[in-house]
């Protein structure tokens, strides 16, 4: 397999880790925000804020791993991106910044008042920050970032159809792992009631989902026929069709109660889907730009593959064991003192 290939390849797998797990992290934030009164909504934020505490910052490894890949791999192409989609990016990283220091500032902070400000800035980046890198997506995918430095329309780029549906299914879709997660969480802590409140809504949210799929198809014939007609046929078409089935499979594990093989098939649909893109558009990469003729050359590609080798003989046992111990049974969140 050419490195150009094999370089694509380790990106997308990277991709797929920041959907899955940073992703999840947004959607914590989502149920954060949804969680109702400062009163009502304690113990759903006291197991997300436990659930994602020890990992939210590690997730973006994931994030910053596609970047640097990216930007060595295919240089061209990421100069084009960050050159037209500087605003949307801009935007998401100002979320992402934001989020995490309100995340930290909440724990410490005595007062209601700033708990609820910090709170209230984590919800609201938890939601803002997956909606514009979905937009971001949709410009790429709709064929909006044409090559070259900032040649594309800088909003009509990322506010069109496909991007404003791609947005919203970026939200729904943090919002539905993290749901279908947080209820295995809320089980090895014993609570009972809180396994029940994120099952009706990982069971509310994949219907949402699925739904917002469809119709997101939809405004792909309409805005986008090319992607259209790649993704309902050819290679995609098998991955889209995991996709659907892994998703109808969660809804019935999820109304079974089958809280562990559920994160399987919750992984599987969002992979699925978002692998399913990336078969439709290969090899091209923008428009008139295919992987061929925008790759780094072999000896660049064969040192940066080389160094995410060694690199990962380090990082992913430490991930590993980061995971490992955090997913291991623990008791529940300490609730306030009136609650007890």
């Amino acid at each position: 397999m050419p490195l150009a290939e094999i370089m694509l390849a380790v990106m997308w797998v990277g991709l797929t880790a920041y959907v899955l797990f940073g992703g999840a992290d947004f959607g914590g934030g989502i149920w954060d925000l949804l969680a109702g009164s400062a009163e009502a909504g304690k113990r759903q934020r006291a197991l997300v804020e436990h659930s994602i505490g020890p990992i939210w910052e590690a997730n973006h490894v994931w994030l910053i791993f596609v970047i640097v890949l990216l930007w060595t791999g295919i240089p061209s192409v990421f100069a084009a991106i960050a050159s037209t989609l500087y605003i949307p990016l801009t935007l998401a990283a100002l979320g992402i910044i934001g989020r995490g220091a309100a995340f930290a500032f909440r724990k410490v902070s005595t007062e209601l008042w700033q708990r609820r400000l910090f709170g209230a800035t984590f919800a609201f980046s938890s939601v803002a920050t997956p909606f514009f890198l979905g937009t971001v997506a949709g410009a790429i995918a709709s064929g909006r970032v044409p090559p070259g430095i900032a040649r594309g329309d800088l909003v009509g780029s990322w506010v069109n159809p496909t991007s404003l549906v791609a947005g919203v299914l970026a939200v729904g879709m943090a919002a539905y792992l993290a749901a279908v997660y947080l209820t295995r969480d809320a089980q090895r802590a014993g609570e009972t009631d809180l396994v029940e409140w994120f099952r009706r809504r990982a069971l509310a949210c994949g219907v949402v989902v699925g739904l917002l799929s469809g119709a997101g198809l939809l405004v792909l014939r309409a805005d986008a026929p090319a992607l259209f007609a790649e993704l309902t046929s050819g290679r995609a078409l098998p991955l889209l069709a995991l996709s659907v089935t892994a998703g109808l499979a969660s809804l019935v594990l999820l109304w079974r109660r089958a809280y562990l093989p559920v994160r399987i098939t919750a992984a599987l649909a969002v992979t699925g889907l978002l692998w399913g893109w990336g078969a439709a558009q290969y090899p091209v990469l923008l428009p008139g730009v295919t992987l061929d003729s925008a790759a780094a050359t072999d000896p660049v590609l064969a040192a940066t593959l080389g160094s995410l080798a060694v690199g990962a003989v380090l990082l992913l046992p430490s991930l590993w064991w980061l995971y490992a111990i955090f997913q291991r049974d623990h008791p529940a969140p300490p609730r306030p003192e009136q609650d007890r």
